[in-house]
């Protein structure tokens, strides 16, 4: 082939690439004398109908298209040469070398390098999947994105290239479905055949996985459909959080979009440049965190002189209840039945009270955010309870910190609110009562290593 000229102006200068069926070569454009990508769909024995009807799309869609990191459509015709039939795509040539060449070559890419990637790769996809019908690229890998002009901690300009495999609507129920992609790049839902823009933010996230830890996606280890990096790679927590989000094999707990995905980039990238709250001299709280597991305890407060009058007014309350409950054993049946119910309310304000003045002496709260799950749980003399119920990592999606207010009771009387720190978490909110240093500290910290900003920060 090489000197061909095909429909009398592409002539063949160097073969690029061989698959079965397929060909791609570098060619002259001898009518603009610039180099131009021709892939060619050969009917060989090995040649299916579908082949076609993906090569088809892949030039309607590049027709649509108008990026300028993405390949431009010049021409798609019918070859008909004695040693050569099928069909052409003609596309611009971009003189850039692909993420899979500079890894080869022994090329290492830095978080910050990945983050000028996500960046550029992300609002490509934000330009495909903005279109009507949504454009899924479905086959994102190291070598189908292409980097030129590289210095530095400059990764340079980014393109995204062969669309090969491109799908423009989401597959019908019942439709005959084509499955394609890469192994070890493909998300769960795309081995069914169902392909959403959510589908792109995982290929992408694998792909980054890949440039990190220069192991293949297919090779690393799973647990539960969820690739196992974390321990090959020293990156920010929160930047590592970011990566479990982007290939959550979970379609609900993935990013819905490429906006939601660089909009918790940008979130995670702001939270470094935060100034740094150390924690307070006089604070007894434990934290304990790793790049996959964050832990606080939370000890008693200890003492404190408003705990008298509760403890007189407890024991007074409850005496009474005693002597109440005890006299109605006396009363006969069923108006026993009656006072006995009736104190029950009685008492669950009196045992309230109790606690209320045990756990500040005795109480702990201890929080564990690992890769699945954050649970709270409250400890004292020996018991422990799980308060509120735990949620889903991924389920977290604000800290909030409140300062101190009042508000009006139901006489009228204005009541003091105390400073909080919150998590929220799908329908639970766990919830701190701190000092106000120590609650700009762990807000500070939870912020970092979530890569989720705190709403009401001081700092």
């Amino acid at each position: 082939m090489i000197d061909q000229i095909l429909k009398e102006r592409y002539q063949i200068q160097q073969q690029l690439g061989k698959q079965a069926g397929r060909r791609t070569y570098l060619a002259r454009d001898l009518e603009t004398a610039q180099l131009a990508v021709v892939k060619l769909l050969l009917f060989t024995p090995d040649f299916a109908w579908e082949h076609l009807k993906l090569f088809e799309r892949e030039a309607a869609v590049l027709q649509t298209l108008s990026h300028p990191s993405i390949p431009q459509y010049l021409d798609y015709f019918e070859v008909d040469l004695p040693d050569c039939k099928g069909f052409a795509l003609i596309q611009t040539y971009i003189e850039a070398s692909s993420l899979e060449e500079h890894l080869q070559k022994g090329r290492f890419f830095s978080e910050p390098e990945i983050r000028q990637l996500a960046k550029s790769l992300l609002e490509i996809l934000q330009y495909l999947h903005s279109h009507s019908p949504c454009i899924i690229h479905r086959d994102i890998k190291p070598s189908n994105i292409l980097s030129n002009n590289r210095s530095g901690n400059s990764i340079g300009q980014v393109y995204l290239v062969d669309f090969g495999a491109v799908q423009t609507v989401a597959a019908r129920e019942g439709a005959t479905i084509t499955i394609v992609g890469t192994y070890g790049y493909m998300p769960p839902e795309q081995f069914g055949g169902r392909a959403v823009p959510a589908s792109d933010l995982y290929s992408l996230g694998a792909t980054f996985i890949y440039l990190l830890t220069g192991t293949h996606p297919a090779d690393l280890p799973t647990q539960e459909g969820r690739i196992q990096f974390e321990n090959l790679i020293q990156q920010n927590p929160g930047f590592i959080h970011w990566l479990q989000r982007m290939v959550e094999p979970s379609l609900e707990r993935r990013f819905k979009s490429a906006e939601a995905a660089l909009i918790a980039l940008e979130t995670a990238e702001a939270l470094t440049l935060l100034p740094k709250v150390i924690q307070p001299m006089s604070s007894k709280i434990v934290l304990n965190k790793s790049s996959d597991r964050l832990e606080i305890l939370i000890p008693p407060s200890g003492f404190h002189p408003s705990l008298i009058g509760i403890g007189l007014f407890a024991t007074a309350w409850n005496t009474f209840l005693i002597f109440w409950t005890g006299a109605a054993f006396f009363i006969p049946f069923p108006f026993k039945i009656v006072f006995l119910l009736f104190s029950l309310p009685f008492w669950g304000a009196g045992i309230s009270m109790v606690a209320s003045i045990l756990f500040p002496l005795f109480g702990k709260i201890r929080l564990l955010i690992d890769t699945k799950n954050i649970t709270q749980t409250i400890e004292m003399l020996g018991c422990k309870w799980t308060y509120p119920k735990p949620s889903h990592r991924t389920d977290i999606y604000r800290i909030e910190r409140q300062e101190k207010t009042s508000k009006k009771d139901s006489d009228g009387d204005r009541v003091e609110v105390p400073a909080s720190l919150s998590i929220l978490a799908g329908q639970q909110t766990y919830k701190f009562n701190l000092s106000e240093p120590e609650m700009d500290w762990i807000a500070a910290e939870l912020s970092d290593w979530l890569s989720i900003p705190t709403t009401g920060r001081k700092y």
